[in-house]
């Protein structure tokens, strides 16, 4: 009994200590952890796209932060949101962006990530860190990291690729779903586009 108590509180502090870690090396930890994942798994690099889902599930979404995104894409239509309704649109966006995500791991070809020289503040609640992908034979693509210093740690809520930021990219689509349909239309889109997905990857791996 004694020794399960050590262990379990070896494991809680080992997890406080990373998400207290410093931003960019957070960063870089979860981005090697995954690509080295990646890199010993040819499933899902010939395409198993349930099996990236586990793996972002495992690595990545503890340290994103779905609420805050999900606030940023919607804009000033979310305060006029219920609380019910905050909540089933964040589980449905961070739904779909766990698929893209993971869909995006599948086309892994041998691609290099390289961390931007990186300062900040100790008083620094919100920092950028930036990184660029190498490809071989193509451009390469920046792709940066919003994080706030939340009371359990770093966390992402925004990932910008090559200029273009995730959550306002959506922002248009979204407000243009409220003004036809209310929050609840857009609800019902996103969680349609879900449904559509995963009968895709349903019939692919069949």
């Amino acid at each position: 009994m004694k020794k399960l108590f050590v262990l379990l509180f070896a494991g809680f502090f080992a997890m406080l200590a990373s998400a207290q870690e410093a931003p960019d090396l957070l960063v870089k930890k979860i981005t090697d952890d995954v690509l080295e994942i990646v890199r010993a798994d040819k499933d899902i690099q010939n395409g198993d796209t349930h099996k990236a889902i586990a793996l972002v599930d495992a690595k990545v979404l503890p340290y994103f932060n779905f609420q805050h995104m999900t606030a940023l894409a919607v804009g000033k239509d979310w305060r006029k949101a219920s609380a019910q309704q905050q909540q089933q649109l964040t589980g449905e966006f961070k739904t779909l962006l766990v698929r893209t995500y993971s869909n995006a791991l599948t086309g892994y070809r041998n691609q290099k990530v390289v961390f931007k020289p990186f300062k900040m503040n100790p008083a620094d609640t919100d920092i950028l860190v930036r990184t660029e992908v190498l490809q071989p034979g193509s451009k390469a693509i920046q792709l940066d990291y919003s994080l706030e210093k939340l009371d359990n740690g770093w966390k992402v809520y925004d990932v910008t690729v090559a200029g273009i930021s995730l959550v306002t990219n959506y922002r248009d689509q979204f407000a243009q779903e409220i003004r036809n349909g209310g929050m609840d239309g857009l609800i019902q889109t996103v969680a349609a586009k879900n449904k559509s997905l995963e009968a895709s990857l349903a019939k692919a791996s069949k």
